[in-house]
Parts: structure tokens; C-alpha cells; sequence
């Protein structure tokens, strides 16, 4: 397994102990290989949301671009 060396802004290694502490994760490279597992799924996801939007703007099925719909659908998300 590969060790890398970080620098966390304060805050950021306060809520990294609170995890640990509260036994949602049993260390921090737990919780960090966790979080960059679940920021690799949702790119998985935009790139195959941008793959279909690019589809449907290429097959002239709508007038939107690939950004407005993406942004579109990301204010729908929020909400």
C-alpha cells in the first residue's frame, strides 16, 4: 500500500479524529481511502451523465447545452 504525507487545515484534522473518535471509521487512512472511493464514484457518475448529455445534444435532442443541463440537474439535486 502506498504512504503519502498530508497537510490538513485544522478544522479538516478535527473532524478526521471526531470520525475516529465516534468509531465511524478505526483510523484515518480509513476514512480518508473512503472518501476519495466515494469521490471516484461520483466522477464514475458525472462522466457517464456528461457521456449521455453529449449524446442527446449530438442527436439534436435538445436545444441545452451540455452545461446547462448538467447544471440543471445539479440544481435539482440541491434542492
Amino acid at each position: 500500500m502506498a504512504r503519502q504525507s498530508i497537510s490538513l487545515t485544522q478544522p479538516n484534522d478535527d473532524w478526521l479524529k471526531n470520525q475516529v473518535d465516534n468509531k465511524e471509521y478505526s483510523s484515518k487512512s480509513e476514512l480518508v481511502n473512503d472518501l476519495i472511493r466515494q469521490a471516484r464514484k461520483q466522477q464514475r457518475q458525472v462522466d457517464w451523465i456528461n457521456s449521455k448529455l453529449e449524446i442527446a445534444e449530438n442527436s439534436n435532442f435538445t436545444n441545452d447545452s451540455k452545461e446547462q443541463i448538467l447544471a440543471q440537474s445539479k440544481s435539482m439535486m440541491n434542492d
